[in-house]
């Protein structure tokens, strides 16, 4: 069996399965989540567990108490030059210090064989690590699921693309969940991006820009996410969002519900906001029938 094994495990998560398990468990301890019904998804960011594993972990909870979950697909950011195309990692198992979380093979070729811009290339996934950090929430919270990879670069297609996975999901019989992996604005001299200086004034500049993005994704206005990244650098995995709210929205969502929101400094403050990171975590959800 092919097996991606772990790339960041000890650095942006904890590195052992009693510590992974630990964290969890305290964080769920604090986190409250509103009477949702189904949550069909989300989106989640993908730092280091220390500034947006909590946030993250929001909808993983919100996931778990809901119908039971074959497969989780991953739209995941795409942090490397030269992927102009979706690529899955469409067989074997991604380790984490958890153990072995499996591939849902019939999906992935269900998918491939209805849309050749869908690719199998596990090589695009080494190194990356905007879907690696979310499986142990997967292994914890959704322990019985399978997963299915996705890197999603920011392209036009990303929409038309998450419809073609859920039309797929409904061919094969698959109760599935969709994730996309993003984080929001990177403000600050260290990112080139510090339009109000740094200080209170960039945080609250900072809370603004992630708030055009979020309005967009509770909204379930995918057509407006790229175009919105593109002018506001405020969504370092556009593509995969859209992905997501596009697939979620053929599954029947209708909104979003946002479950939290924070930046790297509100985590983590540190003197004067100077170079910092925004997350947040929405919970794609359908009315009650």
């Amino acid at each position: 069996m092919m097996v991606r094994n772990p790339t960041v495990a000890g650095s942006f998560y904890p590195g052992s399965a009693s510590a992974i398990r630990e964290q969890v468990h305290t964080w769920l301890q604090d986190i409250t989540i509103p009477p949702l019904g189904d949550a069909l998804g989300g989106i989640v960011p993908h730092a280091g567990w220390i500034y947006s594993g909590r946030t993250a972990l929001h909808l993983f909870k919100a996931m778990s108490a809901g119908t039971p979950t074959d497969t989780v697909i991953l739209f995941g950011a795409v942090h490397t030059r030269g992927l102009y195309g979706p690529s899955l990692y469409g067989r074997g198992a991604w380790r984490t210090p958890l153990g072995d979380a499996l591939v849902d093979e019939e999906l992935a070729l269900q998918i491939v064989a209805m849309d050749g811009r869908y690719a199998d290339r596990p090589s695009d996934h080494a190194g990356e690590h905007s879907i690696e950090v979310l499986v142990p929430f997967v292994q914890c919270l959704l322990p019985e699921a399978r997963i299915l990879p996705v890197a999603m670069p920011p392209i036009e297609e990303a929409l038309c693309l998450g419809g073609v996975a859920a039309e797929a999901a409904r061919r094969a019989g698959k109760r599935v969940a969709v994730v996309g992996s993003t984080d929001l604005t990177h403000y600050g001299p260290r990112y080139g991006l510090a339009p109000a200086g740094i200080g209170l004034q960039g945080l609250a500049w900072t809370h603004a820009n992630d708030r055009r993005m979020l309005d967009l994704v509770v909204s379930m206005r995918g057509e407006g996410v790229l175009p919105e990244a593109l002018a506001r650098h405020n969504a370092c995995g556009p593509g995969a969002v859209a992905a997501s709210m596009a697939m979620a929205s053929d599954l029947g969502a209708s909104r979003g519900e946002l479950l939290h929101y924070t930046t790297s400094y509100e985590v983590m403050p540190d003197g004067r906001p100077s170079d910092f990171v925004g997350y947040g975590a929405v919970a794609f959800v359908g009315d009650p029938a």
